[in-house]
This record gives structure tokens, C-alpha cells and sequence, in this order.
């Protein structure tokens, strides 16, 4: 039985699910990657200075944005054409990446999904179980068919200064699909695979 999400995404929502759950998702979110993770946390997080204007503009929306909202993985290919961005392919990208970071903004933001690729580790599983989030596994290889899913782009940030890929993206989607992966109850799929891969293989050359 595939679950639908819409944001804004409540902790009910999410306490609903587990590992192993389709969950089909609806509603407003952002891309963000490896330098987007870097900037939320010691830019908007930390403030060792002042925010400029455009920062806490961006902030500002993010604090509304993200509140029961969710965060793709994902650096997109993107079209500007007749006046408004789309995206042309967007698999999501692998999340372990931005693991020294992820917590730090879950908790922050209030994101409830985390949506990317090859799970994450305990920092996050974690945040995931003290802000009750949950992360999916994205469809990988399908970046034309996610993509059909991002059904509206209504802003981008740091576009000049990240790079299109690397920019955050305030998107609008329709049934985004994923697996729970990680959920609010601190299992992780990702956990127990490994565990059990262990297992036989201790099995195999013992």
C-alpha cells in the first residue's frame, strides 16, 4: 500500500510510517546538496557574522519553506524556457555526503523528509527519531521520471554563486517517490542490511 505525504507534514505523518513503507509525496520542498548543507548550517545556523540582506531573506523562507517540509538530494538539469525554470532530469545524488551537516539542519528547519540516495548515518538517524523525519530512498537511475514529478519551480537561491546543480531549489511536486529508509523510530534499513550482509558473510568464510 503505497502512503501519500502532503506538506505541510505533520509529526503524526511521519510517526505513521516505517521502513519499508512506499510513501508517495506531495507539495513544496527544496533541492539542496553538498554546498547548500555547508551554507545552511555555517552561514544561517551558526551566524559567525551578521546576515546580509540576501541571507536572511533566504533564511527567512527556508524557516517557512522547510517547516514540515522536505529536502531532495538532488543537483537537477534544468531548462529556462519562456520564462520559468524546469527541471529536465533529477535523480537524487548520494546523501552520506552531507551526513556532518544534515542533523544540524533537520533540527534547525524542522524538516520532516529527507529524500536522496544510499541512506545516512547515525547522526541523522537520530535528528530523525528526536524531530520525528524520515528519509526516503529516491527512484536512482529514473532522473526523466523524477523529474515529471517536480511539477512547478517557484524560486531558486545562490544560483550565481553555486552553480545550477548545486543551487537551492524551492520546487512544487506531485507522487515523488521513495522507500522508508530511515524512519522515526530509529530503524534504518540501511543499518540492518549491513548487519545481516555481515552475518553471512561471517557464515561464508568461517
Amino acid at each position: 500500500m503505497i502512503k501519500i505525504l502532503k506538506t505541510p507534514i505533520s509529526d503524526e505523518d511521519i510517526l505513521s510510517l516505517h521502513i519499508g513503507d512506499i510513501v508517495e509525496l506531495y507539495g513544496i520542498g527544496v533541492t539542496s546538496r553538498d554546498m547548500a548543507h555547508k551554507y545552511m548550517v555555517e552561514r544561517l545556523i551558526e551566524r559567525q557574522e551578521p546576515l546580509s540582506e540576501e541571507d536572511q531573506r533566504i533564511y527567512e523562507e527556508l524557516k517557512s519553506i522547510l517547516n514540515g517540509g522536505f529536502i531532495y538530494h538532488c543537483g537537477p538539469i534544468v531548462r529556462f524556457k519562456d520564462g520559468k525554470w524546469r527541471f529536465v532530469s533529477s535523480g537524487p545524488t548520494t546523501s552520506i555526503r552531507t551526513e556532518i551537516y544534515q542533523h544540524r539542519v533537520i533540527e534547525a528547519f524542522n524538516v520532516k523528509v529527507i529524500i536522496g540516495k544510499g541512506g545516512m548515518g547515525d547522526l541523522t538517524l537520530d535528528a530523525c527519531k528526536r524531530n520525528k523525519t524520515i528519509y526516503l530512498h529516491g527512484i536512482g537511475g529514473a532522473g526523466v521520471l523524477n523529474a515529471e514529478a517536480v511539477v512547478e519551480v517557484q524560486d531558486v537561491f545562490k544560483k550565481d554563486e553555486f552553480g545550477l546543480p548545486e543551487a537551492i531549489w524551492k520546487i512544487r511536486v506531485e507522487r515523488l517517490t521513495g522507500i522508508v529508509t530511515m524512519d522515526a523510530h530509529g530503524r534504518s534499513l540501511h543499518k540492518i542490511s549491513l548487519r545481516e550482509v555481515k552475518e553471512k558473510l561471517k557464515t561464508l568464510y568461517s
